[in-house]
Order: C-alpha cells, then structure tokens, then sequence
C-alpha cells in the first residue's frame, strides 16, 4: 500500500463521512484502540508522517483532537481518499471519536506538520513503535519498499496495527508476554543491536518514555534518528503556540515544525519519578472538616440538590458524605422574578434570588426528612441583614443540622448575600457575629468577586469560621439577541459549571497556599466548589488542597454525577494506593 502522497500535502477543512468505527483486532483490552476509517476528498492526501485535526461534527468538545495516520487508499473512481486512524480511548474527544457510526460526519482539518524524511534507495534502516504510536510508523512502513527495514513493535498486551507492514525482519514485544518476546523495547533494542546491524537511521514513535530511550541508544551508537512526537495542540495549523517542545534550536512547534523531529534536536525533560503505592483493596474516603465528620469528600452543593429528598428516587443519597441545603433565610422567600436560567457554552446562568420557605418551616417540614438520607445536614445560611442573619443562626443551632454554612456570596439578592463578602472587614464582621451564636461547625462560603479573596478567608479564619468552602457562582450577563434586551431582570446573574472550574480551582489553591504559611495548628480546611463533575476533577481540587467538593451544576446535567464521583475516588486511591483523602489532599502544593 503506497497511496500516501510523496510531499508534505497542504492542510485544507472539510467534512468526512465515516466509512467504519469499530475495535482494533488485537489491541488488549478489547475496545481500548478503535479503527477510524473516514472518506474524504482526494485534495487533502496526506504523506507519511502528517496528522489530521479530527473532531466529530456532533461533538460537544470544542477542540478537535490531533490523530496520525495509519494507512490512505485512493478510492477507485471517485474522486475520494479513504483514510484510517488507530484511536486510543482516552479522555471525553476521544471517546466521542470512538463512538461514531457508519454515515456520520466528521471535522477534518489537515493534513498538517510535515513527514519522515525518505530514506535513499538501499539504506539499512530500522522502524520502532510502541502502542498507539505504532499508527504512523506502521503508515510510513506502507509507503516504503517491501523488506527494506526492519520493524520494532512494542505493546502492553496483545499486538495491532501491523497489517500493512512488509518487514525484512519483525519483531514484536509485549509487557505481559502474550506476544513476541516478553518485555519492553528495551529487551530487543539497544545501543549495541544498532551498531551491530549498521543501521544508518531509526525512526520512532510512542510514548515519551520510549522516544527518550531511542534517543538515547541512538546517540551512543551514533546512529541518526527521527522521532514524531504527540502533544497537546489547539489549532494544528502552527497559530496558537501551545504545542512546543524544547530543542537545541530553541522552541518549535509541534504541529507545524513537527511532528517528526531529528533525534538529536529535541531536548527530553528529566522524567518525573512517581511515588510507587500498592494497589489496595479498601480505602477510608472520610474526611474531617472542622469537626463535621463525612463518610467521604463529596457534598451537594447549595441550591442544586433542593434538600435531597428530590432526589431520593434516583440514587441512594446515604452514598454521598453530606448535602448543603436550598440557600435559607428566616422569611419564606419567593425569589427573582423573569427568566431564571440560561445555558451557555459548559456552564448556566442562575438568578433564582434565594426563593426558599424559610428556616422555621425547614425546620419543621425538612429537616427531619433530610436526616433520614444517611448523610451529613448543612444548613447554608442567608439572610439582608447582620440581624436577620443572627435570627437565623439562633434558630439553625437550636435545631438538628450537623453544620452551618454562612453564605456571604449569593451574586443573586439585592442586600445580603455577597455585599457581606466583599471585604474583609464585612465578612469578618458578620462571621464573628455568628460565631458568637452559634457552636456546630461552621463553614463560610465565599464569593469570586471578592477583590481580596484570601485576605477574605483569612478575615473569617481569625473571626472563628471553622471552614472555608469556595466559591459561590461568578457572576455574568446574558444578552437576548432577539428582543434586544438582558435575558435576567436583574441583568446580572450567578454563572457555574465546567467552564468555571480552572477559575475556581485557582482560588482554592490561592488560599490554600496561604494558609499553608501558618502553624500547622492555626489552619482551617477549605472546601472546593466550581465546575466539577467528574471524578478527576474532584481529585485535582483535593490535589491542590481542598479537604471536601460540592458538586452543583453537574447533577443537572448527570443526576448520578455524585455517585460516579464518591465511586471514581474510591477506585481512583485504590489503585494509586492512597489509604485515606489526607495521603493525596494538597499533594500538587508540596510539588510545586
């Protein structure tokens, strides 16, 4: 199969139509690689080596996903290509990668970067690929004359993607033995294998590890090599930056001055050496924040989940460590009036303005149902003034909740709300009031728009907050294009969900990092809310320091978000061998 183009071909945009989506013969475990075959027009043939900008029409991503090519075919009598790509199954681009269907269309950007060098006629050369790097290897195998290289094919299990390749000599190895010769590359490859076969070039791709490690051989055999490298791009096309790699030349791109790069040009990081643990089988997901027991780290987050009753029938709630409550103040509450939510690009709009039957009847009529869930009660408290605020608290500790949140960030009411937490003096003010009043725990939520948000946290540490949790919705503007006016009556309104967490998680770990700097003994832990909705992103905001997360916007997009969350975390320590929350919480601090 020769069909790729002899030069490096322009990248045009266009819309393919998939041909086969289907699990790589194999690739172990099955269903972890996929084979894409697309069809496209014949202008954008590629040469071996290229990648295209891959993205599903119907994609919910806003990045397409940079793929190298495996093997293209001109289709007879049309004017088409049929390209195939070896996709492992990975993050959420890739999984929707995988999951096309025979018909449906796809993004196409490319062909893009540049190709392996060709080598002279006769030339003793030697081809190595490890994993899903073996797509573009194997493709430029294709272009080449039959049985003039030899070919190097290392996997995890199983082996893949050698269909098309024509070897004088090949050799496979497997991790776990189940093909070929039992081990890494390493087994099979070495510096002086290289100068014993006279080989005037090797050319390479695979994990970074494995690109090192050619490399290095490659230089005390001296023998020249080309590795085609992966990393994270945006554009493709050489525009946004983002995808350079260190060289002895300087930086250069990736996907433009790449991805085939002469050996001896890049200049590999040291690599990091993780901390080896024992995979265990059972793990304690309890945390401690201040003085509030939970069964584990995940909470439902403040006027997301009602009082978890709503939700009784869809999952066991006693799974999730607590729940906050409906924002509550000492009157019954009929909220903002107009429209009150607003889907935007991963995130939504709020101005529900604390509509709410007040403390009395939740005490009443609520509570008793929520202590019946099996997990922790936290009353988030709001209020328009310091008294109606202490009204509340008085009310809130004589009654069965487990904790109090003090929230001083509703970006949704015209008094109270985030006016006490915009400065350190209101914040500490009303945080001590309530101290005064009250001695369950008591967490304070904060507001973004605080222009001192760690001297806020901080304000509260010293007036008697036993937690911080942070942070409330940021705020935005909506505009109705087609009556011309602001979507909210209030104009602006709280915004939450996925496109805030990077935001979010940037304050957690601000204050964080301050209060890091006290004695041990003076620190109070910090809960992080913002945009997670899934398990990792609750262990990144463990990871930079947070004790607990609320999780809200996500369970209206996945009512079973927080169950998936407590069990990803489970299984995520298990297998990182983290015994307790406490072994990983703040971990990205200490490394920094």
């Amino acid at each position: 199969m020769k069909d790729f183009c002899e030069h490096e071909a322009p990248a045009v945009f266009q819309t393919a139509t998939v041909v086969e989506c289907v699990p790589t013969i194999g690739a172990e475990p099955i269903g972890s690689v996929y084979s894409l075959a697309l069809t496209a027009d014949k202008k954008a043939v590629p040469a071996a080596g290229q990648f295209f900008m891959l993205r599903s029409a119907k994609s919910q991503q806003l990045l397409a996903r940079p793929i190298s090519v495996f093997s293209v075919t001109i289709v007879p009598n049309e004017d088409k290509i049929k390209i195939e790509f070896l996709i492992l199954l990975k993050g959420q681009g890739t999984k929707e990668l995988c999951a096309l269907k025979p018909g449906d269309q796809v993004e196409l950007l490319g062909p893009c970067g540049n190709a392996f060098p060709r080598p002279e006629a006769g030339a003793n050369i030697c081809l190595a690929g490890a994993g899903v790097g073996i797509a573009p290897i194997a493709g430029f195998a294709s272009s080449l004359p039959d049985s003039s290289y030899d070919f190097f094919a290392s996997f995890k299990s199983g082996s893949y993607g050698l269909k098309n390749v024509r070897a004088k000599n090949l050799t496979i190895t497997t991790d776990d033995g189940s093909e070929g010769v039992h081990g890494m590359i390493s087994a099979v490859l070495t510096a002086s294998y290289l100068r014993e076969k006279k080989y005037s070039a090797v050319y390479a791709c695979g994990p970074l590890a494995m690109l090192r490690y050619v490399q290095g051989i490659c230089r005390e055999a001296n023998v020249q090599c080309y590795l085609s490298l992966e990393q994270k791009m945006a554009c493709g096309m050489g525009v946004c930056l983002g995808c350079t790699i260190q060289t002895v030349d300087g930086y250069k791109r990736c996907c433009k001055d790449g991805p085939v790069f002469p050996g001896q040009k890049i200049i590999f990081e040291e690599p990091a050496r993780a901390e080896k643990r024992e995979r265990l089988k059972s793990v304690d997901l309890s945390v401690d924040i201040g003085g509030l027991r939970l069964k584990n780290p995940v909470i439902a987050s403040s006027g997301t989940f009602g009082f978890g009753t709503e939700y009784e029938s869809v999952f066991n709630i006693g799974l999730l460590g607590g729940i906050s409550s409906k924002g509550l103040t000492i009157e019954p509450r009929q909220g903002n009036t107009g429209v009150r939510v607003w889907e935007t690009p991963s995130g939504l709009m709020n101005s529900i303005g604390l509509q709410n039957p007040g403390i009395p009847h939740f005490i009443k009529e609520e509570l008793g149902q929520m202590k019946k869930l099996g997990c922790a009660v936290i009353a988030n408290l709001s209020g328009s003034t310091a008294e109606s605020y202490c009204e509340g608290a008085r009310l809130l500790e004589k009654s069965d909740v487990d904790a109090i949140e003090l929230n001083i960030s509703c970006p949704n009411v015209a008094t109270g709300g985030a006016a006490m937490g915009m400065s350190c003096q209101s914040a500490g003010d009303i945080t001590k009031k309530i101290r005064a009043l009250v001695t369950k725990p008591l967490i304070v939520k904060l507001t973004p728009q605080a222009p001192d948000i760690v001297g806020v946290a901080m304000a509260c540490k010293k007036a008697g907050a036993d937690a911080i949790s942070l942070c409330n919705s940021f705020q935005g503007v909506a505009i109705d294009i087609e009556r011309g006016c602001p979507v909210f009556d209030k104009i602006k309104a709280g915004f939450g969900g996925p496109a805030v967490r990077p935001i979010a998680l940037r304050l957690v770990w601000e204050v964080v990092e301050a209060m890091n700097k006290l004695p041990k003994e003076e620190r109070i832990p910090v809960i992080g809310i913002g945009g997670i909705a899934t398990w990792r992103d609750a262990v990144e905001f463990i990871m930079a320091g947070a004790a607990a997360v609320q999780v809200g916007t996500a369970t209206f997009a996945n009512p079973f978000a927080m169950k998936e969350i407590v069990e990803g975390l489970e299984a995520f320590m298990k297998r990182k061998g983290y015994k307790t929350v406490k072994d990983f919480c703040g971990i990205a601090q200490k490394k920094q």
